[in-house]
């Protein structure tokens, strides 16, 4: 027997009733400022983060530099033969200074990218010693952690840089890391579930074109999804793990590639950016259970009510701050109405999005019933041949660069100091309650 462990845990249970009990029936006790539930539970809703690139809105949904996806969809440059969706280019260029580009200014950073691209032997030579059965998203960020001895600011920093050069040498670190970004992730997908058959960069294409090619889904419907799907996972304000975590590490020097790995970490986490393999996988497993693609709303909402009743959530719906559906679920929505005739898949995910917001509401406990983002995108994909729902983690983390790295290069140009909120502990919290009654 442990004895160290049985200690440990027969205490942390009955500190976390006790706590459970204090924030049920002080929750909304103001502690130094901040209500007492929002210490116990995870600081939501304290506004204390600045973030220039986009904002949040419960019921509205996400905004770039003020505007919706379906403004993006219509203001941003698109590719000029042909071209149905934005190029991701183009949001880059909105969060990092605040104006819609022009045709010519998007295909100047599309060059840009390209001339940036490549990415040094020694960080495939890493990957390539890793076992195959290593997660792709832990191929992600050491493959990008590895490109850290490639970064100006510290180089420079160890040089002596003075204050005022951090900002343009983050910016140079920045357009290196995302120019670079899908020839790592496209590396990782045909070596591990390809053989290592690579593809070569067709350095004809954009940023988001060139990421479909390298991963050998061909066509233009596919293409055209890459920079829709690129465009709307970029940004989600700063409060979300990935890009808090990103910042926080920001906030010590450290540079973009440390930075960006760690926040990729956080992005691999069931509760963040693994929920869109959670979803289409969850949705695998249903199809399994009923012995087909093509399920009746009816089968699908007993399937809905006998996972509630087993004690798990429903992957893909629900959200910490949205009240609505998400606008970038209902962006993929479209684009699968437009150019998707016949999908089983995508056929059960709107039938879900039929079924479950009444069961969920129906609970009685549920603040947000509706799907998020993660709820469409494994179905599409699917249809397109990529299926390693294992993957999909690594093409969210490529798009979630674009917005942190437009958040970085502020962080530095505006000197935001290194981040150090104060912790209490349960004592503290127990004595505030005390002392208020």
């Amino acid at each position: 027997m442990d004895i160290l462990k049985q200690k440990f845990l027969d205490k942390a249970t009955q500190l976390k009733k006790e706590l459970r009990t204090l924030s049920k029936e002080h929750g909304d006790q103001v502690v130094d400022s901040v209500k007492l539930s929002q210490v116990t539970g995870g600081m939501r809703g304290i506004k204390s983060m600045l973030w220039e690139t986009s904002v949040l809105d419960a019921y509205e949904g996400i905004r770039f530099r003020g505007y919706s996806i379906p403004q993006l969809q219509e203001l941003l440059p698109k590719k000029r033969e042909g071209g149905r969706e934005p190029l991701p280019e183009g949001l880059f260029w909105l969060m990092l200074t605040g104006e819609v580009p022009t045709q010519e200014e998007v295909e100047w950073l599309c060059n840009e990218w390209e001339k940036r691209a490549t990415v040094p032997q020694s960080t495939y030579d890493v990957l390539d010693a890793l076992s195959e059965d290593t997660h792709p998203m832990t191929q992600f960020i050491i493959g990008i952690t590895s490109m850290h001895k490639e970064s100006m600011f510290f180089k420079k920093y160890t040089e002596g840089m003075a204050k005022s050069e951090y900002a343009e040498a983050t910016y140079e670190d920045a357009m290196d890391m995302i120019a670079r970004l899908p020839r790592l992730a496209a590396y990782i997908y045909r070596k591990v579930y390809h053989n290592g058959d690579h593809i070569a960069p067709d350095e004809s294409l954009d940023w988001a074109g060139n990421y479909a090619h390298m991963l050998g889904v061909e066509g233009e419907d596919f293409k055209s999804l890459m920079r829709l799907y690129l465009t709307i996972h970029a940004d989600h304000e700063g409060g979300n793990a990935s890009a808090h975590t990103a910042h926080l590490i920001n906030t010590t020097l450290a540079d973009v590639y440390l930075s960006y790995a760690g926040g990729m970490a956080s992005l691999a986490g069931p509760l963040h950016g693994l929920a869109n393999q959670e979803v289409i996988k969850w949705i695998f497993n249903l199809t399994e259970k009923l012995g087909t693609t093509k399920p009746t709303k009816d089968q699908i909402a007993q399937y809905v009510r006998d996972t509630l009743a087993s004690g798990q959530v429903i992957p893909g719906y629900g959200h910490a701050v949205l009240r609505q559906p998400d606008p970038r679920f209902t962006a993929q929505k479209v684009f699968a109405e437009k150019y998707i005739q016949d999908s089983d898949y995508v056929n059960i995910v709107w039938k879900l999005f039929e079924v479950v917001p009444d069961i969920l509401g129906g609970l009685g406990k549920v603040k947000n019933p509706w799907p998020n983002v993660d709820a469409h995108s494994g179905a599409i994909l699917v249809h397109y041949g990529l299926t390693e729902y294992t993957y999909y983690t690594v093409m969210f983390g490529v798009s979630r660069a674009l917005g942190v790295m437009a958040a970085t290069c502020w962080s530095r140009a505006l000197g935001l100091p290194l981040e150090r909120p104060k912790s209490v502990n349960s004592d503290w919290l127990k004595e505030q309650v005390k002392n208020a009654q």
